[in-house]
């Protein structure tokens, strides 16, 4: 059966003392960059929205939190943690790889389906409920870190 999520999400939202929850609407397309080499020869960064973070680092808090983590690549997957304020992590903590596929994206690298992974992947925790602070906070401060990665593409795991 469907998830219905735009029910699920109006409620949540309205139970956090949030308004109407407001969809973003966006006027036009987002910019194409087709990829300049093969998948096989590129460094990909991964950046998700599941609220991942290593052990030792300061867990995500509250709602609206637009600030992010770097995980080395080399991270135990034992070491990873999961908290969100919007979704159920029972199998994020069993499994972080469910919401924060690193572990295969290591196995794919290590197979020769991409070239390599950058020196970190990012989380942050999705459910903002502020498309301005995505578009004016997150988002530059994101980029800019994917651009020192070096990373040729970005995998985006929304949950």
């Amino acid at each position: 059966m469907p998830v219905e999520y735009i029910s699920r999400i109006r409620d949540l939202y309205l139970s956090l003392g949030y308004g109407a929850y407001k969809w973003t609407v966006n006027e036009t397309p987002p910019p194409w960059q087709p990829l300049r080499k093969p998948l096989a020869q590129c460094r990909l960064a991964l950046a998700a929205s599941g609220g991942i973070y290593v052990a030792g680092q300061k867990a995500f808090h509250y709602k609206d939190d637009t600030s992010f983590r770097a995980i080395p690549r080399d991270a135990a997957v034992a070491d990873l943690r999961a908290t969100h304020f919007a979704y159920d992590l029972t199998d994020a903590r069993r499994d972080p790889n469910v919401v924060f596929p690193i572990g295969t994206l290591r196995g794919l690298a290590q197979e020769g389906v991409i070239g390599a992974l950058a020196g970190h992947a990012y989380s942050f925790m999705g459910g903002i409920y502020s498309a301005r602070r995505v578009t004016e906070e997150l988002a530059p401060a994101l980029r800019e870190a994917l651009v020192r990665e070096q990373a040729d593409a970005a995998l985006l795991v929304p949950v």
